[in-house]
């Protein structure tokens, strides 16, 4: 951690790596399938290194992840099936639709691995990618960030990518640094705040 970093109560360093972190992936564009009493946790996205360090996320919270090639040649990182990830499909499905938990918060674990599937700068602002959501999810999403003080606008998506939520401002992105911790190295220069 650079120096010049002030460690933060929502922050990465605040607590240990767990299974609960990949619930950061479902605030994003990420997915939950259950199979009896287990469930998995997948995202797709666009770019190797997100696949990369999502692949390093998931190990470090003790799941052998894998990634497989998606039909529209993009990446599928997914966890494979598991009894402690029950919670989470218990949390976020009804029936098979995923729905933000009442009240979901956000932490600097959950906020980094939405930040590695989904997030990326533009121009002077980061923006987070929900992917395709029920319609109450964006809304959900801003509070959560707005809870760990970054107020965020919602973005209207296409029918690929969906909604997403932009975070504004020198103080805000600053903020965010500071709760999602330094880039993955396998993160191109100039993506992460």
């Amino acid at each position: 951690m650079p120096l010049t970093r002030q460690l933060s109560l929502f922050g990465v360093e605040a607590t240990a790596p767990g299974a609960e972190d990949l619930d950061g992936l479902l605030a994003g564009p990420g997915q939950v399938v259950r199979m009896g009493g287990t469930a998995r946790v997948s995202v797709v996205v666009d770019d190797t290194w997100r696949a990369a360090a999502l692949t390093v996320e998931m190990r470090v919270r003790g799941f052998a992840a894998t990634c497989v090639a998606t039909v529209d040649e993009r990446l599928s990182v997914r966890t494979p099936y598991s009894t402690t990830l029950a919670p989470l499909a218990l949390a976020w499905l009804r029936g098979a639709l995923k729905f933000p938990p009442a009240g979901y918060a956000l932490d600097g674990r959950r906020l980094r691995v939405w930040m590695v599937a989904a997030g990326q700068r533009d121009n002077l602002d980061v923006v987070l990618r929900l992917g395709r959501c029920e319609d109450t999810a964006p809304v959900t999403m801003q509070r959560a960030l707005a809870s760990i003080g970054l107020p965020a606008e919602i973005l209207t998506g296409n029918a690929r990518s969906g909604p997403a939520l932009r975070v504004s401002g020198r103080r805000r992105l600053a903020r965010l640094a500071e709760i999602v911790g330094d880039p993955p190295s396998s993160a191109p220069s100039g993506i992460w705040p």
